[in-house]
């Protein structure tokens, strides 16, 4: 992940950005849902399990929270592969940062698209882009290390 020489793999920004915009949409998914159940008559049980809290808000409301899990699915693979890509040396490659960041960038339009419209074959078209990205740089890791 770094070199002797102290430099970083600079595969690993995309990663921290996608980090922190995980981070954004926790704020915008808690603030939407704790503004929602503040003008409600619900009690703290109504959160026991988060489905059931889901299904008794708005929709509109719901897709920010749907879309904060939905950070913590593919992307967990996204994470995995950039840390093994900086350490094996790809880190600094241009096709693998590209990838990286067509990810981070896709990942982040989709969640716009998701919290706000919520058109399900936008979100499907990039979501597909989005895998490619991370398919170019999984199998180029795994090119790699199959020597």
């Amino acid at each position: 992940m770094a070199d002797l020489m102290g430099n970083v793999a600079p595969i690993l920004l995309p990663a921290l950005v996608l980090v922190l915009w995980s981070m954004v949409m926790l704020g915008w998914m808690a603030v939407t849902r704790l503004s929602y159940l503040a003008g409600q008559d619900v009690g703290p049980e109504a959160g026991q399990r988060t489905k059931d809290l889901g299904d008794q808000m708005p929709k509109e409301i719901q897709w920010k929270a749907d879309n904060y899990n939905h950070l913590f699915e593919q992307p967990t693979a996204f994470y995995a592969t950039a840390i093994i890509l900086a350490m094996i040396g790809l880190g600094n490659e241009a096709l693998y940062l590209y990838a990286a960041w067509g990810y981070v960038g896709l990942r982040i339009i989709h969640s716009l698209v998701h919290v706000t419209t919520n058109i399900v074959m936008v979100r499907f078209g990039l979501f597909v882009l989005s895998s490619l990205c991370l398919i170019v740089m999984a199998v180029g890791g795994a090119l790699t290390l199959m020597g």
